[in-house]
Order: C-alpha cells, then structure tokens, then sequence
C-alpha cells in the first residue's frame, strides 16, 4: 500500500499522463481512451458514493463495518477487483445459495453447493434436484435464478457448473460489465447432466 507521499506523486503523475494524453491528436484510440478513462471515474465514484453513505448511516466499527461494505453490490464488486473482499468465495456463493432457495422451492426444486474452489480461477459447482417443473417453470427458468444469485454475490466466479438441468443451452459469455450489474447475458458450453459456462476473469 502507498504511504502518503506516494499516494501524492501517483496523483501528480496521473494528472501529468491526463495532460499528455489530452494532448494527442483526435482519434479512435483517443475516443476510446477518454471513454475508458471516464467509465473507470463513474465506476469509482459510485463505489466512493456507496461507502460515505454505508458509513454514515452504519453504527457498526471495525470487521462489522468492513463485513457491511463487502455486502454492499456496488462496494462489493470493487473490493473483489483489487482482492479486497472480506468473504472468500465459499461464504459468498453460500450466501448466494440461501437467497436462491425460496425461489427455486416455489418450482419444487432444491439446490445444493458442491464446490466452490477460489484456488481453480473461481471453479463453481451446484446442483439442483426437482420433483417436477411446478408452475410452468422450464430449465431456463431455474438456470437464470442461479445465475442471477451467483454473480450478484459472486461476479468473479468464471466457471459455473450446475448439474441437474435437462435441457441443453447454448454457448456464450457472460459479459464483463455484469461485475458491477446483475444483468445475464450469458450461458455456458453443454454438459451431460447440467451446464457450464465460461466468464472472463477479472484480475
């Protein structure tokens, strides 16, 4: 971590390469650049907004307060960027399991974590058990309920395998931007018993 002296530095060198870089001819890579520049500022300062708020309503101190920002989605998902994040990857996609339950015990199935492995680049496995698609519920349904819980309490996940559905889906990404959203735009590669889906790794 940077002692404040450095921390100074970074920031006149930042402003210095801003300079720079305003300088440049007019270009795509320029366009590009600013937009980038700009999302990374909108991103942070949404992040900076949830903190201040979480703190100054919170009469929580210390790892209770710490353990309350790493619960907040928008908070959350910039700790997770620079490994920041209180909980490791089981406790969140246990947590993600207890949200899903009632939901898919509506559609008389049930579900069950069986791997979260931080160490294999964000492996996740579960499996889901159903008596019956209740409701007029279809493999689609339940695999859009998982995914939704998963990446809203654990966006760095990069693989999600999830055994028990029939239907085979399509293959896909998940997009980067659902890191800091909950939007799903993406299914995984066809397995014999389930699913699997690939996601780009967010260092």
């Amino acid at each position: 971590m940077a002692n404040d002296s450095e921390f100074q530095e970074q920031m006149k060198r930042l402003g210095k390469l801003v300079e720079e870089f305003d300088r440049l001819p007019e270009s795509a890579a320029k366009v590009t650049g600013k937009e980038l520049v700009q999302l990374l500022m909108d991103v942070h300062g949404a992040g900076l907004e949830s903190v201040m708020e979480i703190v100054f309503e919170s009469a929580e101190t210390g790892p209770a307060l710490i353990h309350k920002l790493g619960q907040d989605s928008i908070v959350g998902s910039l700790l997770l960027l620079y490994s920041l994040h209180p909980d490791d990857l089981q406790t969140r996609v246990m947590r993600a399991v207890e949200r899903m339950r009632p939901r898919l015990r509506k559609l008389a199935t049930a579900v069950e974590l069986i791997r979260a492995d931080e160490s294999n680049r964000g492996y996740v496995q579960l499996r889901l058990a159903t008596s019956g698609h209740s409701c007029g519920s279809s493999t689609k349904d339940l695999r859009a309920i998982v995914e939704d819980c998963v990446y809203e309490f654990a966006p760095d996940v990069t693989t999600l395998e999830i055994l028990g559905l029939d239907e085979p889906v399509p293959n896909g990404f998940v997009a980067l931007e659902s890191l800091l959203g909950r939007s799903l735009t993406a299914v995984g590669a066809n397995l014999p018993n389930g699913h699997q889906e690939q996601r780009p790794r967010h260092e």
